[in-house]
């Protein structure tokens, strides 16, 4: 089994824009896929860092002098790349979302193609699970996670059926929970609403919003003067905090403007979205979601 098959490999290194001597950082580095394809372009004093939380991925280090793997979450990117002596860079990559290997593992609890524990860490040694939200949530806490990060509009009586259910027993596994909502699962939209509850609850149990946050604001002071990101997003949610962050260097509102209606940003876009092609598509099918977004630091 294979561990990740890389989206977008070719257009998402390409658009880092290597230097062979330059410093560079794949915050997800999965199965190495992203990582060795920027290896290739970086000559003898080139530089890569590496993040990825996960346990598992730590099996697929790369042995070279001038890799380095970071077994942490990249919120911390900034405070890891000083501990190093690095405090600028020149390029960041990022391939957010849930691996190939995390998706197939089916005790991992992603995947709504197996029987399993509800777990859904990506992070095995954070204390919250899937379990706990879906457990220990009050109505009100379980009906906003399934509303924001699901974008579910039975949310308000998804919430109130786990809750009443809650009463009789707990429930353990992908299999009851199923069992649990089963009037909001038609046949025919079943896997679609099944993906949307999944995402619900995985993005609650990671933190992904708040971490995807609280790591892009680092990525401009991080940047060298005509630095890259390139990034990839596979769903709404954060597709939009990343676009809205290099277009205005916020999430919210709007930056300020001067008595001309001028603003200053940190970031850039370089070129439009990028999307996989066709072919690229069948021969991944997790690839269908995915937006390419990079930028450049002014």
């Amino acid at each position: 089994m294979e561990y990740h098959n890389p989206v977008l490999l070719k257009e998402t290194v390409e658009g880092l824009n290597i230097k062979e001597d330059g410093v560079y950082v794949d915050v997800t580095f999965g199965g190495g896929g992203h990582s060795r394809e920027i290896l290739k372009q970086l000559g003898a004093k080139g530089k890569l860092f590496a993040f990825d939380q996960d346990q598992d991925a730590l099996l697929n280090t790369i042995d070279d002098e001038r890799f380095t793997l970071i077994n942490e979450n990249f919120r911390y990117v900034k405070r890891f790349l000083r501990f190093y002596g690095v405090k600028e860079v020149d390029g960041i990559l990022a391939d957010f979302g849930v691996s190939s290997h995390q998706f197939d593992v089916a005790d991992r609890g992603f995947s709504t193609r197996f029987e399993a524990d509800l777990d859904m860490r990506m992070n095995q040694k954070n204390q919250l699970s899937a379990f706990h939200v879906v457990n220990d949530y009050d109505e009100e806490q379980l009906k906003q996670v399934f509303s924001q990060y699901g974008e579910l509009r039975a949310a308000a009586a998804m919430a109130r059926v786990i809750v009443e259910h809650r009463k009789e027993e707990e429930i353990k596994t992908s299999e009851q929970l199923k069992t649990v909502l089963k009037k909001f699962l038609p046949p025919r939209h079943e896997n679609k609403v099944l993906a949307q509850i999944y995402q619900a609850i995985r993005i609650e149990v990671n933190q992904e919003i708040e971490v995807l946050k609280e790591f892009l604001v680092q990525t401009p002071e991080l940047l060298k003067k005509g630095g890259r990101l390139s990034f990839i997003s596979y769903h709404s949610l954060e597709d939009r905090l990343v676009k809205r962050f290099i277009r205005n260097g916020m999430f919210e509102g709007e930056p300020e403007r001067d008595v001309f209606g001028n603003f200053e940003v940190p970031l850039k876009k370089v070129n439009g979205l990028i999307v996989p092609s066709k072919e690229e598509i069948k021969s991944n099918s997790r690839a269908r979601s995915a937006k390419l977004r990079i930028a450049e630091k002014l």
